[in-house]
């Protein structure tokens, strides 16, 4: 197992407290993909599964993908253990969707003042723009499930069949404002949110959900 092209990391943004995100890039040729973790505090389960990856993809990169990996996006969140930014605002009901709405579920679901309005999501909104990607994949945990939005059946139905997850086309209430919608419907960017068992414990979740995904990136390497 090789390397193809060039790795680097850089700084994708900043969040509401000014806490830098890192991003790592790997290869500079084939089809465009992002993986995300951290969109919320509260989910390590995820950063856990983004970070294992970073790890394997620091050692070798065998896939000829231009590949960017975001272990957290969330800082803020992480450091408070809670769900939503610095400025309380969940990140996933921020994005300017068609549907975003100032009605929350609950206070952790809050979506801010306006949409697009935190710094996170304008860095992740910048970066769809300037690099349109076939695929994106993010990592949270929930109810364990494969929640695609856009057409990424492929990948799914590989991360399916090595986790034992259900494949669904709506996690089960509204997400006015989501990545899912922003990206996988109103920008045609197929979009998994891959949902991790909640409360997995951190080595299981490695051992349970890092093939999975490497796995699904040999079937974009090929089909995208």
């Amino acid at each position: 197992m090789g390397r193809f092209g060039p790795m680097k990391s850089w700084i994708f943004g900043h969040t509401h407290l000014k806490i830098p995100i890192p991003a790592w890039s790997f290869g500079d040729t084939g089809p465009s993909v992002l993986l995300l973790g951290g969109v919320h505090g509260d989910e390590p389960e995820g950063i856990s599964a983004a970070t294992a990856i970073l790890e394997r993809f620091l050692q070798s990169f065998p896939y000829r993908l231009k590949l960017t990996l975001i272990p957290c996006l969330n800082w803020d969140g992480v450091l408070t253990q809670q769900r939503t930014n610095g400025a309380g605002v969940d990140l996933n009901r921020n994005l300017p969707t068609k549907d975003w709405t100032t009605e929350a579920r609950a206070p952790r679901y809050f979506p801010g003042s306006k949409p697009g309005s935190e710094p996170e999501n304008q860095a992740l909104m910048a970066f769809l723009e300037r690099e349109k990607p076939k695929l994106i994949i993010t990592l949270h945990s929930y109810d364990p499930q494969i929640n695609v939005n856009g057409d990424c059946k492929g990948e799914a139905e590989i991360i399916a069949r090595l986790t034992g997850y259900p494949i669904s086309d709506d996690i089960g209430y509204p997400t006015p404002g989501s990545l899912g919608t922003y990206a996988g419907f109103e920008r045609k960017i197929p979009t998994i949110t891959y949902e991790i068992q909640r409360e997995l414990p951190l080595d299981q979740v490695v051992a349970k959900h890092v093939e999975p995904v490497l796995e699904a990136l040999k079937y974009t390497e090929k089909n995208r």
